[in-house]
């Protein structure tokens, strides 16, 4: 057997390196540089050789290519697109006990009670265990299939001689080959792996489900290389030791991104919540300041969310601002313009500002509600109940336009809600205000002056 040339990589860019250094100098990320190996010989692929041919573009047939399977789940339908794809390679991402193996498990016994075939490949837990998390979950069926490996070989074995139609591997860390000598979980073990199974889905059309497991810094272990490889990334939000999960597509190249759907964590295994609106809002308005309601875009449906704040002053000379949900630099500017352009003193105070729930919100279209929830709790007073706020701040404190402007107003009528607060500029843009009140304004002083009638 070859020897194997021991090199260094860079877990953010992947840049191969002869020696180890502190700071990579291609993208100038500190302590990326881990040990790896280069595989000592070549692998045979396992693709038949009339599939490598070229074929010309208008002669693709998608519709028998990309053919979707129901996984039984209509919430991980969504984030999925639509389904499963034949031959999709797909990661799981998330914090430890959030739900990633229980919600496969689930899908694996929906799946197989459709006279389809699962292969569960566990590295981490026993044949033994899994069967108890199993009974929990009140899954019993005989047409799930669990292969207690973490040998490559033995596992790409197994997968040839029962053509699955569905693989699951927990996790991608705990896979080990005996070609690189390396332990299990190190960079190399892990490309090696992942490559192996992306030639696996592609090569035989079978659908790889693989779970990566989250570091202490919060990213996918070998985050780079593994989205890279996936055609899909699913990643778990939320507090684990609370009831409530979201699952985020990241990344899918057969679907939207961004799309979310959501889960109530029960003795039973994971529940779907159909009505997300009614989750992260209380009621149509608090009684008590520093909230505030907004309609946010995930994926293809309208969600409400609270935002809420408190300001108190601070005891130290530099105050503290927390954020959680929304971005911490999002949240500096947009205090720099209430204090520039809105005229509330805040330098002197600690702000905190959360979205309930646990879910994240990325959008400019918040910052309106985050605006009218730190003012609320600033001046001590509540916003108007029954109002949701909707609009992006610009630097100079005008209210900017949004996207989507239609749908959003849908939801907050759906949901009960009188009055909602957007820019002026989609007025135009807005075609059935029908049921319910439509306030435009052009500035944060105006929405401010709510507080001062």
């Amino acid at each position: 057997m070859a020897r194997q040339r021991r090199v260094y990589r860079c877990t953010n860019c992947g840049l191969m390196l002869e020696q180890w250094i502190g700071r990579c100098p291609q993208c100038g990320e500190w302590n990326t540089i881990v040990e790896d190996a280069l595989p000592a010989g070549k692998t045979r692929s396992i693709r038949n050789e009339h599939t490598l041919k070229p074929v010309p573009l208008n002669a693709i047939d998608t519709e028998a290519t990309i053919s979707r399977t129901s996984t039984g789940i209509d919430e991980l339908d969504r984030v999925l697109g639509g389904g499963v794809v034949k031959g999709s390679f797909i990661l799981v991402g998330g914090d430890p006990g959030i739900g990633k193996s229980t919600i496969l498990l689930q899908m694996a016994n929906k799946v197989a009670s459709n006279h389809a075939r699962v292969l569960y490949v566990t590295g981490e837990e026993s044949a033994e265990q899994l069967k108890m998390r199993g009974e929990r979950l009140g899954i019993e069926s005989g047409d799930l299939l669990v292969y207690p490996e973490v040998m490559l070989e033995n596992i790409k074995e197994q997968i040839s001689s029962s053509s699955p139609d569905i693989v699951i591997i927990d996790s991608i860390q705990s896979i080990l080959s005996s070609d690189i000598d390396t332990p299990p979980g190190s960079i190399a073990q892990i490309r090696n792996g992942a490559g192996a199974l992306l030639e696996i889905a592609k090569g035989m059309n079978i659908t790889v489900f693989v779970v990566g497991h989250v570091t202490k810094d919060g990213w996918i272990a070998g985050p780079k290389m593994l989205e890279h490889l996936v055609d899909t990334v699913l990643y778990f939000e939320g507090d684990s030791a609370g009831a409530y999960r979201v699952l985020r597509t990241v990344k899918n190249r057969f679907g939207p991104t961004g799309e979310i759907g959501v889960f109530e964590m029960k003795s039973d295994g994971l529940q779907e919540v159909k009505d997300p609106s009614h989750l992260f809002i209380h009621g149509h308005g608090n009684d008590l300041p520093g909230a505030a309601v907004m309609a946010t875009i995930e994926g293809t449906r309208a969600l409400l969310v609270e935002v809420q704040s408190l300001v108190s002053r601070s005891s130290f000379s530099m105050p503290r601002r927390i954020s959680i949900g929304i971005d911490l630099s999002r949240l500096s500017v947009l205090l720099a313009v209430l204090e520039k352009r809105g005229g509330l003193r805040l330098s002197s105070s600690d702000v905190v500002v959360s979205v309930a729930g646990g879910i994240k919100v990325v959008e400019p279209a918040i910052d309106l509600s985050v605006i009218m929830a730190i003012a609320s709790s600033a001046l001590d007073k509540t916003v108007p109940r029954g109002t949701v706020f909707i609009g992006e701040i610009g630097l100079n404190g005008e209210v900017r336009a949004v996207s989507r402007i239609d749908t959003r107003v849908n939801e907050a009528k759906r949901m009960g809600f009188s009055n909602v607060v957007i820019p002026s500029s989609n007025m135009a843009s807005l075609d059935n205000t029908e049921g319910i009140k439509v306030l435009p304004i052009s500035s944060i002083r105006q929405a401010i002056s709510v507080f001062k009638e």
